[in-house]
């Protein structure tokens, strides 16, 4: 069974910095593209960044110029490095893989349990 771990998120000041990062894990023979998505109360899940295992990158307007994606795939692994941090951004971040398993099988999504941002004075 794949699992994707976060860590990172927390209680950060308007201006102020975060890096979340997602562990995939399980019978994964290769993530196709992992990414972030948000929501905050009364709103509809969004993406904010996604990367492609060959670096091709697709990241919100709302996001462009702060958040930073990156991945490295020998460790299944992905971030997100947020800068200039805005009230605005506060919301439960879930990170997102697109899994190959192998074997001939069919392609599948996996969802982390998500990590809270709240950014706040």
């Amino acid at each position: 069974q794949v699992q994707l771990v976060e860590s990172g998120g927390g209680l950060v000041q308007p201006g102020g910095s975060l890096r979340l990062s997602c562990a995939a894990s399980g019978p994964i023979f290769r993530i196709n593209s992992m990414g972030w998505y948000r929501q905050a109360p009364g709103t509809e899940r969004e993406l904010v960044a996604s990367i492609t295992d060959a670096g091709i990158i697709n990241s919100a307007d709302s996001v462009k110029g702060r958040f930073t994606i990156s991945r490295d795939n020998a460790k299944n692994t992905v971030y997100l490095q947020m800068n200039s941090l805005k009230p605005e951004d506060t919301a439960v971040y879930y990170c997102h893989a697109d899994i190959n398993p192998g074997w001939g099988a069919r392609d599948f999504a996996s969802w982390g349990r998500g990590t809270q941002v709240t950014v706040s004075s």
